[in-house]
């Protein structure tokens, strides 16, 4: 018989949709989330920070994109955060033969019934891992780009609903290129939070290699959580309060990525959008109602770094997009009082 979860998964007074969060509420999340992280954690050692912006992506409705090496962790990760949420996980290999019905599903005629029978394909789950998603071509890359913004698939003209919790992890390889495409920059910007895993440190790895013979930790992991309770968690984070100041100071943020030497392309203002989300998200998970500066700093790069679009001799110079958003954020202001 297994255990029931010891995390309370009914978020208080969540149904009257309150003004802002209060601070039983604030409490009750932050408790909540780091129960989450914690159980992610049993699978997954060493990552803490990563699991809090994953889950973070995940509160926030978004999507997550890892850029790391092979053998990281990554389908480990996307396991955990179904078995914990008692949600369902999918896991899609993307290949250059992958064809948009692959992923979305495909109308089927029955003989019998004389009908036209939808049958849902891998995206219909809870937490979808979409594995080296650069190794597909563009148009099954495209197959994703209704459902992460919409969270429906429509096949024959018939829209389908994918539930919620839904949440893509894809994955790309930072290292081999030969035979991949190049993310759209109309799909990067769909991805609220790019990020990676990396190695585990040397005392996760020894205790790693302790466990060899357990093959897949995530076999053992119990869920703490409802899908319901997700959604009311998502809902409850919305409620997070954002002085105008704040606001002001992410508007800057974004038009200084703009306005660089180096850029051809900055922040859009679904980037803006994305900040503020994972923002409120975040101040929750921190047992706050309320979202501070330190809170857009540290969110900045993961959200806004794959957003950018570099000229050509930065690119050759070896500037990258995270040590733009660095010097954006050194020589942009924070709020310092309100207005």
């Amino acid at each position: 018989m297994a255990e029931t979860p010891t995390t309370r998964t009914d978020p208080p007074m969540t149904r009257r949709s309150p003004v802002s969060m209060s601070s039983e509420q604030s409490a009750w999340f932050a408790q909540t989330f780091d129960a989450l992280v914690a159980n992610i954690g049993e699978a997954l050692l060493g990552k803490e920070h990563v699991v809090r912006l994953a889950l973070t992506c995940m509160l926030a409705e978004g999507h997550l994109l890892l850029e790391d090496a092979p053998g990281t962790g990554k389908t480990s990760m996307a396991k955990a955060m179904a078995a914990t949420v008692q949600g369902t996980h999918s896991r899609i290999q993307f290949t250059p033969d992958l064809l948009p019905s692959d992923v979305t599903g495909v109308t089927i005629y029955d003989q019998n019934n004389r009908t036209f029978d939808f049958h849902p394909g891998p995206v219909f789950a809870s937490i979808v891992l979409a594995d080296e998603i650069n190794r597909a071509s563009p148009k099954t890359q495209s197959a994703l780009l209704e459902v992460m913004e919409e969270s429906r698939i429509t096949v024959d003209k018939v829209s389908h609903p994918v539930g919620r919790p839904f949440m893509v992890i894809a994955t790309q390889n930072p290292i081999e290129q030969a035979g991949t495409y190049r993310l759209p920059e109309a799909q990067l910007d769909r991805f609220l939070i790019k990020t990676s895993l990396g190695y585990p440190d040397r005392d996760s790895t020894v205790q790693i290699l302790s466990g060899a013979s357990e093959r897949d930790r995530t076999i053992g992991l119990l869920p703490k959580i409802t899908t319901q309770a997700i959604g009311e968690m998502a809902d409850l984070a919305t409620t997070v309060h954002v002085e105008t100041a704040v606001l002001d100071y992410v508007a800057r943020l974004t038009e200084a990525t703009r306005s660089d030497a180096q850029t051809l392309v900055g922040a859009s203002v679904r980037g803006s959008l994305a900040l503020v989300r994972t923002a409120k998200v975040w101040a929750a998970s921190q047992g706050r109602g309320y979202v501070i500066p330190d809170d857009i700093k540290l969110l900045a790069e993961p959200v806004l770094a794959h957003r950018l679009i570099l000229d050509t001799e930065a690119e050759f110079a070896g500037v990258t997009a995270r040590q733009i958003v660095a010097r954006v954020l050194a020589e942009t202001e924070p709020p310092a009082t309100r207005i």
